[in-house]
């Protein structure tokens, strides 16, 4: 047998293998297009594919797929992108500066922008297509940097990283392939974000999040809505250990994210979230080879310094997002358009070829300007000039007068459709600007948590709950919503949102309100971070439902209690007969505009104390004397006892005029041991 012909059999049926897998991916990232018709990832495969036969498969690949996916003249640009950037990667492939990493990627990233340039330069709005241009320039040197890891050798051939954007740029090539107006790329998009997250763990979960959502955000021409959503969505997943809380945590957090945003995909942003989730946990669970174990496993030492890691990336990603919220304040806003254009462009088209031109213009200047300055009001609210809205020696004196107010309604159709999106830009800017607030807000809070060691369980404090709901008389479903839960860290958290008005609808909001907090809380989200990002979604909520929920949060770390209150009604501490009042002043969730921070009142509970906490049904805050003295004279230890104690008399005196919830803490004794 003649070995050495096997061999190089074997040879050439791998390098034709390899030639072929260039050659198909280059033709399918084609797909994936951003703005203004780029396809960065095809062109950051062909400059990962290199120099020789290898990049030349790519570039034929990418142009195949040009052809059939991109505008022709899109195409054109793109083939002249692939070709100087395969002729320029042959010509220095020898050199020693060649082989350095980073010498592709910039130079893929300098032919995109070059080329893209000229292009950009001789658009009939050169200042908006270099936004674009530029984006498409570094998502491919990006794009470079990823594939070339995965051409490498084959030890980094399966990259995780590289993997990770090589699937994201397949998945988004499908982002127009819709099924019941659902992407089914940016669905299989947010089931791998999920994995990745519920797999790798925090700092992967919102390093990947931020940047697969900025990605989408250039594809799809969004301004930060998939970043925020993707960004959140991957935080909250990595924080859970089972797979159902952590498709739970993707989808809230995506949806905390998307009611902050008045964009038109945010309600598809909603469903593809709920699809991905379903994805992600109809995966088999043996892909996931028990890596929480191996995580709980790990020394002291090595968590230690992963958490310091995670803080430090966190800390500058807040930072980060809090320069460009900065940036944002210290841009002027737009100033509005002087309504006199309408005129000057009206008379240039009619006036200056009129023989009337000098004696109205000139001679008449003041009568003229004051004519057309008096018809102003009426053409803007009426939105059309008509003749009667000039003075008679104005309009008997214009020997062209139809043809003036045919034009001064062409050019005041086009002054209100400017004025119309002037305003709707300003909106968007600050929608977005409140997102990255936001977003830095919750990645520092987050930052302090992760850097911070679970209490010993000796040191928590030790608690008993009890509660009590009675929704108001003649309705069936009671509109306020309580929680009672202990995070992993070990604080105890009590919620009590209150819905407006009654019934199912009131049950929506105020459960919805509790949720999306307990979320936030049990992923370790420092309590104003996550009640002043709350307060922010449900005002954009209420502002299209025109509703509302007021908000009691309790937290007790230790030994010291915090009361956040957005509305609330007054809450109470007892210590045997003494009874301390805690209220607020705050508007409820969804009056109070971004940014907006609860009242908060910090008190020591100490052991054999009760912290009470009521809805507005319970007792008329002006009128309450009652409870506090029922409260002062009760001494029983069971807090079940003491908040079906509290409801029975509010029902006797109040006769459930509205609804009425209880929720009542007792922190046990030193030397009493829960079950």
């Amino acid at each position: 047998m003649d070995y050495g012909a096997l061999t190089a059999a074997r040879l050439r049926s791998g390098q034709w293998l390899h030639w072929g897998i260039r050659f198909f991916l280059a033709a399918a990232l084609t797909a994936s297009e951003t703005v203004d018709g780029y396809a960065p990832f095809a062109l950051g495969c062909i400059a990962a594919a290199g120099p020789g036969a290898g990049g030349a498969a790519a570039l034929g690949g990418g142009v195949m797929g040009a052809l059939l996916f991109l505008p022709f003249q899109q195409a054109l640009a793109f083939a002249a992108v692939g070709i100087l950037t395969v002729t320029a990667a042959t010509a220095f492939r020898d050199t020693d500066f060649f082989k350095r990493p980073w010498v592709m990627p910039v130079l893929a990233a300098g032919m995109v922008l070059a080329v893209g340039g000229i292009y950009a330069c001789q658009a009939l709005d050169p200042v908006s297509s270099i936004g674009p241009c530029a984006a498409a320039g570094l998502l491919t040197g990006v794009s470079a940097y990823f594939f070339a890891r995965l051409f490498q050798g084959e030890e980094d051939r399966l990259s995780p990283e590289g993997l990770l954007f090589l699937g994201a740029a397949l998945t988004l090539a499908l982002g127009d392939l819709t099924v019941l107006n659902v992407s089914v790329g940016r669905t299989l998009l947010c089931a791998l974000l999920a994995c990745t997250a519920y797999g790798q763990g925090p700092m992967t979960g919102v390093t990947a999040g931020l940047g697969l959502g900025l990605v989408t955000d250039l594809t799809v021409g969004t301004g930060g809505l998939f970043t925020a959503a993707y960004g959140m969505a991957g935080l909250l997943a990595a924080r859970c250990r089972r797979r159902c809380t952590a498709a739970m945590a993707f989808f809230l957090g995506a949806l905390a994210a998307m009611l902050t945003s008045r964009e038109a995909l945010a309600m598809t942003l909603l469903l593809e979230t709920i699809a991905g989730a379903l994805l992600f946990l109809a995966i088999p669970r043996r892909i996931f080879g028990g890596k929480r174990v191996r995580q709980e496993a790990a020394p002291a030492e090595a968590e230690a310094a992963q958490g310091k890691t995670l803080r430090t990336r966190l800390d500058r990603a807040a930072e980060a997002m809090r320069a460009l919220y900065d940036s944002m304040n210290r841009a002027a806003p737009p100033q509005e358009e002087n309504p006199a254009v309408i005129f000057d462009r009206a008379a240039e088209k009619v006036c200056r070829s009129c023989a009337l031109c000098q004696l109205c213009w000139q001679k008449e200047y003041t009568s003229t300007f004051n004519a057309l300055n008096d018809a102003t009001p009426f053409l803007l609210e009426r939105g059309k000039a008509k003749a009667k809205d000039f003075p008679s020696h104005f309009a008997d004196r214009c020997i062209h007068l139809s043809e003036l107010l045919q034009a001064i309604n062409g050019e005041l159709a086009a002054f209100l459709l400017r004025k119309q999106y002037r305003r709707q830009l300003e909106e968007t800017r600050r929608s977005a600007k409140g997102q990255y607030a936001q977003m830095s807000d919750l990645l520092s809070a987050a930052a302090v948590s992760a850097a911070g060691a679970a209490p010993a369980l000796d040191t928590m404090a030790r608690c008993a709950i009890g509660a009590a709901l009675r929704p108001k008389e003649g309705e069936l479903i009671c509109g306020d919503t309580m929680e009672a839960f202990r995070t992993d860290g070990g604080t105890w958290c009590m919620i009590l949102a209150d819905g407006m008005g009654s019934g199912d609808a009131a049950r929506r909001e105020s459960a919805l309100t509790c949720r999306l907090l307990r979320q936030f809380l049990e992923a370790d989200i420092q309590p104003e971070a996550a009640l002043t990002t709350l307060n922010s979604a449900m005002a954009l909520r209420g502002a299209e439902t025109g509703s509302f929920t007021t908000v009691d949060l309790c937290v007790l770390r230790g030994g010291e209690a915090a009361f956040y209150k957005f509305g609330a009604a007054p809450s109470y501490l007892k210590k045997g007969g003494s009874v301390r009042r805690i209220s607020g002043s705050s508007l409820p969730v969804g009056l109070r505009g971004s940014p907006a921070a609860p009242d908060l009142t910090t008190v020591t509970l100490e052991p054999g104390s009760f912290a009470v906490m009521v809805s507005d049904g319970v007792a008329d805050p002006n009128r309450d004397d009652w409870l506090q003295n029922l409260l002062a004279g009760w001494g029983g230890d069971d807090p079940q006892t003491l908040a079906n104690l509290i409801l029975s008399e509010s029902i006797r005196r109040e006769k459930l005029q509205d609804d009425c919830a209880v929720q009542v803490l007792y922190r046990l004794p030193e030397e009493v041991q829960t079950v």
